[in-house]
């Protein structure tokens, strides 16, 4: 996964002035920053409600509403654990408890040692291969712990 840009005001503006023009230009605006940074930081929500003439609350409501959006910087490792009726019918829920306690992180959480965020992803598009998971945006079927592990392994861990 490639890692976020250190926060810096001036490149946040130059990326919020490239699409404070389009219609609803909140949401283009979050996830261009996201991508910048590998969240969204705090210090970016009153530049993003200037711009768009709104209040911080509305900024702010945005970017806690959606699931995506990430506030604080990511582990090495994003996984995102399918969280559908189909991957909960062959096991996902099982396999949530069990990264709880592997990883001691739950949804949202990165692990102590920076290296793992396990992020909730509704529906992949691998329903007869469940559980899914996408690894540093990678897709995974079939998943289990074991799976997991060898495939942060094989990605330089």
């Amino acid at each position: 996964m490639r890692a976020g840009q250190a926060w810096d005001s001036h490149r946040a503006e130059a990326v919020i002035h490239a699409f404070r023009e389009l219609d609803g230009a909140m949401l283009p605006i979050l996830h261009a920053l996201q991508a910048e940074f590998g969240h969204v930081p705090d210090a970016a929500v009153p530049l993003v409600a200037e711009a768009l003439n709104l209040s911080r609350a509305e900024v702010h409501g945005c970017l806690t509403f959606y699931h995506d959006f990430r506030r604080q910087p990511p582990g090495r490792h994003v996984v995102k654990l399918c969280r559908a009726e189909a991957c909960q019918a062959v096991g996902a829920e099982a396999l949530h408890a069990r990264l709880r306690h592997h990883w001691g992180v739950d949804w949202h959480e990165t692990s102590a040692d920076g290296r793992v965020t396990l992020e909730p992803v509704f529906c992949l598009g691998l329903c007869a291969n469940g559980p899914a998971a996408l690894v540093d945006d990678r897709p995974l079927a079939r998943v289990d712990e074991q799976a997991l592990e060898a495939m942060l392994e094989g990605t330089g861990s």
